[in-house]
């Protein structure tokens, strides 16, 4: 990987493309650090310290690289483009129009793109309103004293202010990725992503080292980083991981040429569905506690759910949101991967697996191989959402715990994709093995 950069950086354009996606990643990190109109800062800055956000509010922190719990003007970081990626994406296996545009080619998903933007904007608006309601009754720091006073200012004026503001930031978060895919390196909206969840891990790490107790804290920092390290090399081995079928194209006669005859493969991946599932599962399950806190109530149901779904090293929580993940991953490879639809484009071109018959038996033998490769992916990613939480019980640093969840498969799989990106630019502009 090192290698693979420091030759990018001897080519002059990719330099220039290299040079510039840095830039991009420096100015989003300064936007996340810009207070927003209307806050009273030094209060925000108590109340982070003072509690500990793990719920759904953490996990757009997480993607916003710490801004939200900080209330700038990049809050809402890449969340609500995220949101409208994965509605679109969705939707496109409902509504026959999307689906039409999907096989419209590099038309039709411009036009996808087009729709994710607008869609974008409008989630935008309304996350932006709930946190900001949410801020203003003091819920975004609960049991933290100064939560009232994060915003001094309730009026309609002031509040439609901070949502405007935040509702720009995203869009300049989708302006500053969609430059990175043009001029950059390409795959701009993971890159900051990337940059989001990279950014808080000096953080992290130096504060399991403050709170350490053995050896000044220094055991606990190696020990995790060991741990770490695991996790990573765990991650890439299951990313990498699928499983090939063989496809065989029959040759064809078109007048004196013969055509076809070649071989390939279908590539299915371990881990099909990403760290979606994950996404789906966080929200999802953090929905009963934020039901609890809005209506404060305090009957049985609201006691229970305050017992067993708020703190995340409970046993309940943490086979619930394994059993969600579980679930979650083969619902997600359901919808993204349409066996019956790949057998008809197999047979359409008079390509066949060697010792299955086209058309339906395709279909059949390719639904039966997702199946049975899912099984091992959704375990794996719903072990890998635990570790936060074991680390929770372990060290007691459930908030600080960088390496596990959500953050490890995301940094892992931009960095590869990446890596992969940056070595076919090189091969594009490398043609000694042809001159030889």
């Amino acid at each position: 990987m090192l290698s693979a950069f420091a030759r990018a950086f001897q080519t002059p354009d990719l330099r220039k493309k290299l040079l510039f996606t840095l830039g991009i990643m420096v100015l989003f990190r300064l936007g996340s650090h810009i207070p927003m109109p209307g806050v009273n800062f030094t209060a925000v800055h108590e109340c982070v310290k003072e509690t500990k956000n793990n719920g759904l509010f953490g996990l757009v922190n997480l993607f916003s690289g710490g801004a939200l719990l900080q209330l700038t003007i990049f809050a809402l970081g890449i969340m609500p483009y995220i949101t409208a990626s994965i509605i679109l994406q969705l939707l496109t296996v409902v509504i026959p129009r999307l689906e039409m545009l999907k096989k419209e080619g590099q038309a039709g998903q411009a036009k996808i793109t087009q729709y994710t933007r607008y869609l974008t904007i409008a989630l935008a608006v309304l996350q932006g309103t709930g946190i900001v309601a949410t801020a203003s009754s003091g819920a975004l720091f609960s049991g933290c004293p100064l939560a009232n006073q994060i915003v001094p200012d309730t009026s309609v004026f002031r509040i439609a202010v901070m949502v405007i503001t935040m509702t720009a930031g995203t869009t300049v978060i989708m302006w500053l990725g969609e430059l990175i895919t043009d001029r950059g390196i390409g795959n701009g909206m993971s890159l900051l992503i990337f940059t989001s969840i990279a950014a808080q891990f000096p953080t992290n790490m130096w504060a399991i080292k403050q709170s350490g107790t053995i050896g000044g804290g220094w055991v606990e920092f190696l020990s995790v980083i060991a741990v770490g390290v695991i996790v990573v090399m765990l991650v890439i081995f299951v990313e990498q991981a699928q499983r090939r079928i063989p496809v065989q194209y029959a040759k064809r006669m078109i007048g004196r040429r013969a055509f076809g005859g070649t071989s390939t493969y279908i590539p299915l991946k371990v881990n099909q569905a990403g760290v979606i599932p994950v996404i789906f599962a966080s929200s999802l399950l953090y929905i009963p506690a934020l039901v609890v806190q809005l209506t404060n109530s305090q009957a049985g149901w609201a006691v229970w759910i305050k017992q067993n779904f708020v703190k995340g090293d409970h046993p309940i929580y943490m086979a619930t949101y394994f059993l969600l993940i579980v679930f979650f991953a083969f619902f997600y490879v359901a919808i993204s991967f349409n066996p019956e639809e790949v057998a008809d484009n197999m047979k359409k071109y008079g390509g066949f697996i060697p010792g299955i018959r086209a058309g339906r038996p395709t279909a059949e033998y390719l639904n039966y191989v997702l199946t049975r490769i899912t099984w091992p992916g959704s375990l794996y990613l719903g072990l890998i959402a635990l570790i936060p939480m074991i680390a929770l019980v372990a060290f007691g640093q459930q908030t600080n715990f960088p390496f596990g969840g959500t953050s490890v498969l995301i940094v892992v799989g931009v960095g590869l994709e990446t890596v992969k990106q940056i070595e076919s630019q090189l091969q594009q502009r490398n043609y000694e093995g042809f001159l030889r």
